[in-house]
């Protein structure tokens, strides 16, 4: 069941939840931390961020190989993930990151579960790099439909931000 929320996420506009796969670099959670997030929240939003509680990783990593580290891991992924999804039922909208040779896997379940829970999806991509199935597309098929058929866009500069994610709180 989703906490209630904290009196600063009952004022703002919207609850955005920010998925991509920028924590898991060092120099990606700087973008994430220092550009994208301070970004939403200039714009009035809430940003349930994933990135921003993941449990006790490092003491899981600090475990020795085995299956007291194996057990520890499989814990704390599944209560990442539920903690992830009550996160996207709570949020109003999604804006996803989709930087990467190919879209993050994760990225993608939560793109796909956002849609089927009717959530606005925009998704941001900066990477140059072609990754789509063929030339009609920006990013895989199956997600860029998502995102489109749930009245969002897939912009390229964060300076689009602003504006795509005005059009998709108001839908």
């Amino acid at each position: 069941m989703p906490e209630r929320l904290a009196p600063s996420l009952q004022k703002a506009k919207h609850k955005i939840y920010l998925a991509g796969p920028l924590g898991f670099s060092e120099a990606g959670l700087a973008f994430h931390n220092e550009q994208i997030i301070p970004l939403l929240k200039r714009l009035g939003h809430a940003v349930l961020d994933p990135w921003a509680d993941q449990g006790n990783i490092s003491a899981v990593q600090q475990l020795p190989p085995g299956i007291e580290r194996i057990d520890a891991w499989r814990k704390l992924n599944f209560e990442i993930g539920q903690k992830n999804q009550h996160a996207i039922d709570e949020c109003d909208a999604v804006v996803a990151v989709l930087d990467g040779s190919d879209v993050d896997s994760g990225t993608a379940a939560e793109i796909g579960y956002a849609f089927a829970k009717n959530k606005p999806i925009l998704g941001y991509r900066s990477d140059f790099r072609l990754s789509a199935d063929n030339e009609g597309g920006i990013v895989n098929l199956q997600v860029e439909y998502f995102i489109r058929a749930s009245g969002g866009d897939i912009i390229t500069r964060l300076a689009d931000i602003p504006l795509a994610v005005e059009k998709i709180c108001k839908k």
